[in-house]
């Protein structure tokens, strides 16, 4: 007696499905466009015009210009790239022992009780203390090189990393702490092989703000007191009524801030591919 062969089932292509992403992408990516376009284009017809309002406000034709202008021939103060170079290494020493600090403080403190009571206090009251205002001192204490400007970073950078590193190893799952340490593990290979890794998706998180925070610490460093950066750029800008040259120093702050959360961004992925993937929702 013969059996019946059932056609086998076809899964539908993949195809469609990535066509649909890619139109939806390019929606979002022209919407992006049209969105930037209503925006400087209506600026520059409100403003153009009135030289009073171009004195206060700028024009994007002009930022251009200035940007044009600092590339071809550099600065009143040195190169563009020198300027740019010098705020971009005070954000990066600063950002990097902030973080490393914020981690080893946070890690420990949130498993060690003791650490966490002595040392609790005095960690909230100085983060109740406008940070800001430390810049003056740290110009004041050590001058107007490099080191008032990454200690102004370290302490924006620290408590961000700090308080998510805590939160983190207080969030992770005691059985699986209890487990470890049953099956032998020491207080420090808990630390390495649980803690850590459940913390790190708290640690990451706290990354994409804190270099924000490290570029604004380098930037008031600078305005505060310095002798090259774009810091010092708007704040020359600033005193000569040059509102282009104020939003040209932006326009690049924010270039480098959006190239830092790109590589944040790839590391976050590489280092938590284990992480389920979210089921929707914007990137942000």
């Amino acid at each position: 007696m013969m059996t019946e062969v059932q056609p086998a089932v076809e899964t539908p292509p993949a195809a469609p499905a990535r066509s649909r992403r890619r139109r939806h992408r390019a929606l979002v990516h022209g919407t992006q466009v049209a969105v930037l376009v209503v925006i400087l284009g209506g600026w520059q017809l409100l403003v153009q015009g009135d030289q009073h309002a171009i004195v206060l406000y700028g024009l994007p034709s002009g930022i251009l210009d200035r940007l044009k202008t600092w590339f071809a021939e550099g600065t009143a103060i040195g190169s563009l790239g020198a300027q740019i170079w010098t705020t971009l290494e005070e954000a990066l020493i600063g950002f990097a022992i902030g973080t490393v600090l914020g981690i080893v403080c946070g890690i420990a403190l949130g498993r060690i009780r003791f650490l966490s009571e002595v040392f609790g206090p005095f960690i909230k009251v100085l983060n109740a203390i406008p940070r800001i205002v430390l810049g003056s001192v740290f110009v004041l204490a050590f001058g107007l090189g490099l080191e008032s400007k990454i200690l102004l970073v370290i302490v924006l950078v620290f408590f961000g990393v700090f308080f998510n590193a805590f939160q983190g190893t207080r969030e992770v799952d005691r059985t699986f702490i209890a487990n470890a340490s049953i099956l032998g593990a020491s207080r420090w290979q808990v630390t390495r092989q649980v803690v850590l890794p459940s913390a790190f998706s708290w640690i990451i998180a706290s990354l994409h703000i804190s270099f924000g925070f490290a570029l604004i610490g380098a930037i008031v460093g600078e305005f505060l007191g310095g002798y090259a950066g774009l810091g010092v750029l708007i704040k020359n800008a600033q005193g000569t009524f040059d509102a282009s040259g104020v939003w040209a120093a932006m326009v690049i702050m924010a270039i480098v801030a959006l190239i830092a959360e790109w590589l944040i961004t790839r590391l976050e992925r590489r280092l938590l591919r284990w992480r389920p993937a979210q089921l929707s929702g914007p990137d942000l």
